[in-house]
C-alpha cells in the first residue's frame, strides 16, 4: 500500500467501515447483520489494545455482560479507565460474531499505555469523547443532527432513526451506516475535530491499526467505531503523518482485566458509558424478537403484581394501546421510555409516581451485575476476596441490601470482620447501618452495595498484601504509625478489634499509648476515650485479647479524672458546651470501663463520683457543666432528689447567679436524652424552673430565652405538651405539705396493695421469676417485701 493511500475507499475498495453509537441496540442489530453479510476476515473494533489477549474470555460461560475493561497503572492503580459492554453493544456484538465464526477480533484504539499517562482526570474525559455525549469542551453531534431534524432532545431523535427503526424487518443491512457516515462527514466538514485534538491522536493510531490490518488480510477488514471517528478514518492521510502525531506521547505500565459493570454505570458517563438513561430498555429492545411493547408492558405488569398492586390483563392491554396512541400522536415510529412510561402511569399506577419510580428502577435502568470467569487476570488480592466471598456466601450485588449479622454464629462472624476489613482498606462494599432490632454489641447491620470502582479499590490495596487479613494488618499498623492525633490511633484500635486483626494490635496498642503520653489536651483525652472503651466491649463480644487496651483505658481514664476538674475552670459558652459533650462520653465510658478487669485500676467509679462532685460545687466551673454533673450523680444514684433540688434552688434563687448562668445551668441539668421526662415525673424540679423563670427580670429574658428554647426545643411533643400542662396547672403552688395532702391529680394518696396484688403474677411472669411461693401452693399473693420489689420494678 502507498504512502497517501486511504484506510478506506468505498464499499468494495477499502474496510467496511461501521459507525456506531455505543450502547446501542439500533446499531448492535444493524453491526450483526452486515458482519454476517460482508463475513470480513477480521474484525477491529475501537478499545485499548492490551485487551487483545482478553478478547476470547468473552466466550467462557462464566461471563455475561454488562462488563467491563479495566486498564490502571501498575505502579498507581488508582490510575484507570473503564471501557463497559453491555449485551446490546455493538462492541460486544461484533467480539461475539468474530468468535463464533473463527475470525479474529483485534482492538485498534490508542492504547491505554498512553491514555492512563495523561491523568486520570485527563483520561476519563479522554475516554468519554467516545460516547456521542460530548462535554462542554467539545460540541454534541447528535445535538446537532437532532436540531437540524426539528428535534429538541438528541437522546428521542436517536431512537427515532436508529434504536427503533426496522424492528423485526429486513433490509439493506449497510444503508444505516452510509447514512450516519454522510452525516458525520457534514459535521467533520464544519467542525473538525469538534474541539477535542486528542480524537486526531486517536484517529491516526486507527488509521494505522487498520493499514497492518489491509496487509495482513487482505480487504476483509470491518472495523466497528463510533460514528464520529468513521470520516477521519475514511479520508487520506500520509503513514508520515499519522506516526507523528503519535510520536513522543507518555506512557506508563498498564495492566487490564475484565471486570464486572451495573446497568446503573451504564446510564452514567465514563468510558464508553454514553449517558444513557434507560440501559434496561435498550437490553429489552435487544433481547426481544418481536411486540416489543407487548412484552415490555408484561414485564412491568409482573413486577408490580409482585409488589402486590392489582394489575390485571385488561390493564396491560390498555397500556399497549395508550403507548401506542402517544407514539402516533408524537409522530415516533415506536413507543419509547417516554411514552410506555406515561401509559404505566395513567392505566397501572393510577397516576401514582411511588410505584412508577419502582418500574424506573428495577426495569428501566435494572439492576444487573455483570459477571466474568475465574480464569480472567485479576491482583492476587481479588482472588483471595473471590474465594472469601465464595466460602462466606456473600455475593456482590448491585442493588442496595441490609445484611443483618448475629455475631454469635461463627459465619456472621466471619462475615462482619470481612467487611470490616474491607472497609479499612478503603473498600467500601459495605457501611455499617442503625440496627432496627436488638441494640446489643452482638449484633450488625450493614448496608450493602457492589460498584464497579471497587475492583479499583482492591488493586489499589494489593500493594498491601495478597489477601484480605494480609493486607488490613499491614494497611492498620502503617495507618498507626502515620497517626498524627490520639482519637485516630483510638478510632484504628477499634477498626482493629471489629476486623480481628490481632497481629496489628501490638503495634496500635504501642501508638497509642505513646500518643496518649504526650497529649495533655484533656479534651483530646475525654475524646479518645468512649472510643477506646468501645473497642474493649467489642473485643467482650468477639472474644479477642484486649489486655493491653485495658491497660491503656485505665491509664487514659486516671489522667482525665485528674485533669478535667480544672480543665472545666474559665471556658467561655461554647468551650463550656464542648466540655459538656465530653463529661457525656467520659460518664458512658467510665461505666463499661467498671466491667472491664483492667489491672492498678482502683475504684475508677467512686472516684469518677468523686470527681462530678467537685464539678457541681465549684463556682468557677461554667453553669452547663455543673448543671450536667449534678444530672448525672442523680441519674447515678448518687445525689438524692432532696439535695438535687435544693442544689438546683440554690442556683436558681441565688442573688449572685445572674439570669444567662442560671439558664445554662437548666440547659446542663435537663437537656439530652430523659431531662424532659425528669421534669414531668418530678414537679418539685419542674416548680423551682418554673418559679425562677417567671421571675427573671424584664431586661434579661431576651438574654435567657435562646438557652432555654434550645433546651425545651429538644424534647419530643409529646413531654413539651405535658409539661405545659404541668405548668399551667401552677406545679410551683404546690409546696411539699400541700402535695403530701393532696397528691397528684387523677392518683390516690399511697399505694392500692389490693391492686398490686392483683398484676403480680403479670409481673413475675414479664420479669421470667415464675410464680410465688404462696401461689404455687394455692395461697394468694407473696411477701410483703417480694410485693413491694416488684412493684417498685413494674413501676
Amino acid at each position: 500500500m502507498s504512502e497517501v493511500e486511504q484506510p478506506g475507499g468505498g464499499r468494495g475498495a477499502g474496510p467496511l467501515l461501521l459507525g456506531v453509537r455505543h450502547h446501542g441496540p439500533g446499531s448492535a442489530r444493524a453491526v450483526r447483520a452486515a458482519l454476517k453479510e460482508a463475513r470480513p476476515e477480521v474484525v477491529l473494533i475501537e478499545g485499548p489494545p492490551e485487551a487483545n489477549d482478553l478478547i476470547p474470555l468473552a466466550a467462557d460461560d462464566g461471563m455475561r455482560p454488562p462488563v467491563a475493561l479495566l486498564a490502571h497503572a501498575v505502579d498507581e492503580p488508582g490510575r484507570s479507565a473503564f471501557w463497559p459492554l453491555a449485551a446490546f453493544s455493538p462492541e460486544w456484538v461484533a467480539i461475539h460474531w468474530a468468535l463464533e465464526h473463527g475470525a479474529p477480533a483485534r482492538f485498534i484504539d490508542l492504547p491505554a499505555t498512553h491514555t492512563l499517562a495523561r491523568g486520570r482526570g485527563e483520561a476519563n474525559d479522554g475516554e468519554r469523547a467516545d460516547t456521542g455525549q460530548r462535554t462542554d469542551a467539545r460540541i454534541d453531534p447528535l445535538r446537532v443532527l437532532a436540531e437540524a431534524a426539528g428535534y429538541d432532545d438528541a437522546e428521542r431523535w436517536w431512537e427515532d432513526v436508529v434504536e427503533h427503526r426496522g424492528v423485526g424487518e429486513e433490509g439493506d443491512a449497510l444503508a444505516p451506516f452510509t447514512a450516519l457516515e454522510e452525516a458525520m462527514t457534514a459535521l467533520r466538514e464544519v467542525y473538525g475535530s469538534g474541539g477535542h485534538d486528542r480524537d486526531l491522536v486517536r484517529e491516526a493510531y486507527m488509521r494505522l491499526q487498520i493499514r497492518a490490518a489491509q496487509r495482513e488480510f487482505g480487504g476483509g477488514v470491518a472495523v466497528v467505531c463510533g460514528a464520529w471517528h468513521v470520516p477521519a478514518l475514511r479520508r487520506k492521510a500520509t503513514v508520515a503523518a499519522d506516526r507523528a502525531l503519535l510520536r513522543g506521547l507518555p506512557k506508563v505500565k498498564t495492566d487490564m482485566t475484565w471486570v464486572p459493570w451495573t446497568n446503573r454505570r451504564l446510564s452514567r458517563f465514563s468510558g464508553y458509558g454514553a449517558g444513557i438513561d434507560s440501559p434496561g430498555w435498550y437490553g429489552h429492545l435487544f433481547g426481544v424478537e418481536d411486540r416489543p411493547v407487548e412484552r415490555w408492558m408484561t414485564k412491568v405488569a409482573g413486577l408490580l403484581r409482585a409488589e402486590d398492586r392489582i394489575v390485571s390483563s385488561a390493564h396491560v392491554i390498555e397500556a399497549v394501546r395508550l403507548a401506542e396512541t402517544l407514539a402516533a400522536v408524537r409522530g415516533r415510529p415506536l413507543p419509547g421510555p417516554g411514552e410506555t412510561t406515561d401509559a404505566v402511569r395513567a392505566v397501572m399506577c393510577e397516576g401514582s409516581d411511588v410505584p412508577l419510580a419502582l418500574v424506573h428502577d428495577r426495569l428501566i435502568v435494572g439492576d444487573v451485575l455483570g459477571e466474568v470467569p475465574a480464569t480472567a487476570p485479576a491482583v492476587p488480592l481479588q482472588r483471595d476476596l473471590t474465594r472469601t466471598q465464595r466460602r462466606l456466601r456473600l455475593k456482590p450485588e448491585a442493588a442496595e441490601r441490609e445484611l443483618e449479622l448475629d455475631l454469635r454464629k461463627e459465619t456472621d462472624g466471619q462475615r462482619s470482620r470481612l467487611l470490616h476489613r474491607l472497609r479499612l482498606l478503603g473498600i467500601g462494599w459495605g457501611e455499617p447501618a442503625a440496627s432496627y432490632g436488638s441494640t446489643g454489641t452482638f449484633r450488625e447491620t450493614w448496608r450493602l452495595c457492589w460498584e464497579p470502582e471497587l475492583s479499583v479499590r482492591v488493586a489499589e490495596a494489593g500493594i498491601w498484601g495478597t489477601t484480605v487479613l494480609a493486607a488490613a494488618t499491614a494497611r492498620a499498623e502503617a495507618d498507626a504509625v502515620a497517626a498524627r492525633d490520639l482519637a485516630a490511633v483510638t478510632g484504628l484500635a477499634e477498626h482493629c478489634l471489629l476486623a480481628e486483626l490481632p497481629d496489628a494490635l501490638p503495634t496500635v496498642t504501642r501508638m497509642l499509648a505513646d500518643r496518649a503520653a504526650l497529649d495533655t489536651d484533656v479534651g483530646h483525652l475525654a475524646q479518645a476515650l468512649p472510643a477506646l472503651v468501645r473497642s474493649l466491649r467489642y473485643g467482650d463480644v468477639r472474644g479477642t485479647g484486649t489486655e493491653a487496651l485495658a491497660e491503656v483505658a485505665a491509664g487514659l481514664a486516671e489522667r482525665v479524672l485528674v485533669g478535667l476538674p480544672p480543665a472545666c475552670a474559665g471556658l467561655d459558652a461554647d468551650a463550656a458546651d464542648e466540655m459538656r459533650r465530653h463529661l457525656d462520653a467520659v460518664h458512658g465510658a467510665v461505666g463499661l470501663l467498671g466491667d472491664v478487669p483492667a489491672p492498678g485500676r482502683g475504684n475508677l467509679r467512686a472516684r469518677w463520683t468523686s470527681a462530678l462532685r467537685k464539678l457541681a460545687t465549684r463556682d468557677t466551673v461554667p453553669g452547663v457543666v455543673r448543671g450536667r454533673s449534678v444530672r448525672l450523680l442523680l441519674d447515678d444514684g448518687e445525689l438524692a432528689q432532696n439535695e438535687t433540688a435544693r442544689q438546683m434552688g440554690l442556683v436558681l434563687s441565688s442573688p449572685g447567679t445572674s439570669p444567662a448562668d442560671a439558664a445554662a445551668w437548666i440547659e446542663g441539668f435537663v437537656g439530652g436524652s430523659g431531662g424532659g421526662l425528669l421534669l414531668v415525673h418530678d414537679e418539685r424540679l419542674l416548680g423551682l424552673v418554673d418559679a425562677w423563670l417567671t421571675g427573671v427580670p424584664a431586661e434579661a429574658f431576651t438574654d435567657v430565652l435562646p438557652l432555654l428554647r434550645r433546651t425545651f426545643s429538644a424534647y419530643e411533643s409529646g413531654v413539651r405538651r405535658t409539661l405545659g400542662d404541668l405548668v399551667r396547672r401552677g406545679p410551683g403552688a404546690r409546696g411539699g405539705a400541700e402535695r403530701a395532702g393532696r397528691g397528684t391529680p387523677g392518683f390516690a394518696a399511697g399505694l392500692d396493695t389490693g391492686r398490686a396484688d392483683a398484676v403480680l403474677p403479670v409481673v413475675r411472669l414479664l420479669l421470667g421469676l415464675g410464680p410465688g411461693v404462696e401461689e404455687a401452693a394455692g395461697g394468694g399473693g407473696g411477701s410483703e417485701d417480694t410485693d413491694a420489689g416488684l412493684v417498685g420494678a413494674a413501676r
